[in-house]
Formats: structure tokens, sequence, C-alpha cells
């Protein structure tokens, strides 16, 4: 019988579950599943899968490391993992195409745009500022947030992945190692660990 991990970060039907656990050996992602970094999130109920994964990953990728992992996705989030393995928390902030709704959204005559490649700093018309204002904004916010986890914490290895890393990685200044895959690789690293226990 083959191993697989399910792993939401909402509410999974009872129904699928079930159906999996006819054909497969079955570990469900949750907060109460044992983890390979020690967890001093003050509301670990409340961490969601998506961040358990990448500090697995940072765990077993970066053992004995300071790792900052941000992920660009639909929010963009900050995670940090000590040298000791620990799990300290991080930060939650509206990722690249939420910024774009909820301008057109909560505004009246502001338009619903997608990223452009090329963007100048200075706006010459709506259109433009709005993706100055996104984009330079975005890129600000995460160099910023590096260079003040980089004063904390000694030989910070950071880690970007997420749907829109590849368009903001060639953008920021810090030195940072770009892995699309760092998710899907906490996963199963995840399931490894668990098959065993």
């Amino acid at each position: 019988m083959k191993d697989v991990l399910v792993s939401s970060v909402s509410k999974t039907p009872s129904k699928w579950l079930q159906k999996l656990q006819e054909d497969y050996k079955m570990v469900v992602l949750d907060q109460e599943l044992p983890q390979v970094f020690s967890n001093s999130y003050a509301t670990p109920k409340t961490l969601g899968n998506d961040r358990i994964a990448l500090v697995s990953a940072a765990s077993k990728l970066y053992p004995n490391q300071n790792v900052l992992v941000i992920d660009a996705g639909t929010c963009i989030t900050f995670d940090i993992k000590n040298i000791e393995n620990e799990y300290l928390g991080g930060a939650i902030s509206p990722g690249l195409q939420m910024r774009y709704q909820a301008m057109n959204t909560f505004t009246e005559n502001l338009p619903l745009l997608e990223p452009e490649e090329a963007v100048d700093l200075i706006g010459n018309t709506t259109i433009k500022s709005i993706q100055s204002g996104v984009i330079f904004g975005i890129t600000a916010e995460i160099d910023g947030v590096i260079s003040m986890y980089n004063s904390q914490f000694k030989d910070l290895t950071i880690i970007l992945t997420g749907g829109d890393s590849v368009f903001l990685c060639k953008r920021l200044k810090n030195s940072i190692f770009a892995n699309s895959n760092f998710l899907l690789e906490g996963l199963n690293y995840i399931l490894e660990f668990n098959k065993s226990q």
C-alpha cells in the first residue's frame, strides 16, 4: 500500500479522506501531527499547514542554520527557524494579486491590473502609478523585512518560494535562494518522518 500525505489550508471533505483511506496508507497534516522542528508559535493550532511544510523543508535542508522562508503566494508569509531548529513565528502580508484586487475592490475608479515586467518608479498615469505602487511597494517591503531579520540573526539563509517568487526574485536587492518546490519538499519530508512513527 502506498503512503500519501493529505494537506490543505481549507477544510478537506470527509468523503475524500474516506476514499483515500481505501487505497492508501494516509497521513493527514494538521497541527497535532508530530513535527520535525520545535514549535514556539504561541497559537500552534492556528498555524497553517503551508507554513508547517515550509519550516519542515527548512529543517531538513538547512539544519543548524538560521533560515527565513518567504512564501510569495496569495499572501506573503515570512517564517523564521533558528539554528536550534526552533520555529519562532513570522509575519503574514497581502500578496501581489491581493494588492491589485484590493485597490480595485475598495476604490471607485481604480482598474484591476496584472503585474508587468517593465515598471517605472515614477508613474505618470494612473495605471503606471498602480504598477509602481504595487511592485516597488512589495519589493521594498520584502527587502526591508529581510534587512530586519539580518540584523537579528547571524548568517541568515533566505529562501523565496511560492507562485510569485520568479517574478519577485530578480527585483530583490538581498541575496536569496529561489526554490519553487520548497513547499513540496517540506510535505514530502513530513510524510517520510511520520511514516516511521
